[in-house]
């Protein structure tokens, strides 16, 4: 029987300007869905896992296209809520070179920010469930996506399933001081910790030594002291860091680290690679699912690491917030195919 995972967050409608183009002089929109835990769900229905995807979404017919938008990718829809008025919708400019990218959020009041405890039978869903996912976003939403969250994790908890947390902390929809409040306690119930280095010192307080990310400079010691620390400060099975050096917008060097108590403890860094980047968003998503997919499929912790950030770098080269890539492409990368000669 094939492992299967369960993901529960918001999916909003992304609208980004074309190419490269600025805010302010574009005449349309690229319309999409996308969001974090949503992007996980499909990254493991492409690699042949069962993907339930958990939210609510309004009755009407753009709640209807993003519920299609999922199932379109093998995503299991069955348990998405329905109710509330809208979808939530984030605005994305594309930067390049020293040009940043840019985020406006337009979520409030959306549909998950109304969804209620008795709205999803927890129980039901993790009925045969091997993994629960979550990001730091969906508390970051409300209240009640806190309580429902909190629900969740208590009944996958019961059930046996793992449970990882992608921190992901999001400036725009909450404080610090709110932000440790909330997650700080929601720790004890996750495995596997996915964290960078902003999102460590910000919803956990933690800092990782002196690593400038501007700068691209990385203090690999000060995250291998860090991850320790938050595997026993915590009880985690597993630590993983994602380690980003931004040259640019344009160029990024990507690799990760990972330490747990099994095979990695005194902490593992995997390949580096140097991306010429297409669109960024969803790259932290891809590189979570690629983690779970690794952890639940491959012998060693290691392997699942390089995994992850094979698939993260990959989806980093596509538009959209999705990773439209294989595990057999993923793999090719692993092994070193990475030259983008044209396949044929």
């Amino acid at each position: 029987m094939g492992k299967r995972v369960v993901t529960f967050g918001e999916i909003m409608l992304r609208l980004s300007t074309p190419g490269f183009s600025r805010f302010v002089q574009s005449q349309g929109f690229d319309a999409t869905f996308g969001g974090g835990e949503a992007n996980v769900a499909v990254s493991l229905a492409n690699y042949g896992l069962e993907s339930c995807f958990v939210t609510s979404l309004p009755k009407h017919e753009i709640g209807q296209s993003a519920l299609n938008h999922l199932r379109r990718f093998g995503v299991n829809t069955d348990y998405i809520a329905r109710g509330g008025e809208r979808i939530g919708i984030y605005f994305l400019e594309s930067g390049a070179s020293q040009r940043a990218s840019k985020v406006i959020y337009d979520r409030a009041y959306s549909a998950i920010s109304e969804i209620k405890p008795g709205d999803v039978d927890w129980d039901k869903v993790f009925e045969s469930a091997d993994w629960f996912h979550w990001t730091g976003i969906t508390p970051a939403i409300g209240k009640n996506a806190r309580e429902v969250l909190k629900t969740a994790c208590e009944s996958a908890k019961a059930d046996g399933v793992k449970i990882s947390c992608d921190l992901n902390f999001r400036k725009k929809m909450w404080s610090e001081k709110e932000a440790q409040s909330v997650m700080i306690p929601l720790m004890e119930f996750v495995d596997v910790c996915i964290a960078n280095e902003e999102d460590a010192e910000k919803s956990l307080g933690e800092k990782a030594g002196e690593t400038k990310i501007e700068s691209a400079e990385i203090d690999e010691q000060g995250y291998y002291e860090m991850a320790a620390h938050l595997l026993n400060k915590y009880n985690f099975e597993s630590v993983a860091i994602t380690l980003r050096e931004s040259f640019s917008a344009s160029r990024n060097g990507w690799s990760a680290m990972l330490t747990n108590k099994k095979d990695c403890k005194d902490g593992y860094r995997s390949k580096k690679y140097d991306i010429q980047i297409v669109d960024r968003v969803g790259g932290g998503d891809a590189f979570a699912g690629g983690l779970i997919y690794g952890l639940l499929t491959k012998g060693n912790s290691k392997d699942a690491l390089e995994f992850a950030v094979a698939a993260s770098c990959l989806k980093q080269t596509i538009p959209g917030d999705f990773n439209f890539v294989s595990s057999d492409e993923v793999e090719k990368l692993v092994k070193g195919s990475g030259s983008g000669r044209v396949d044929r």
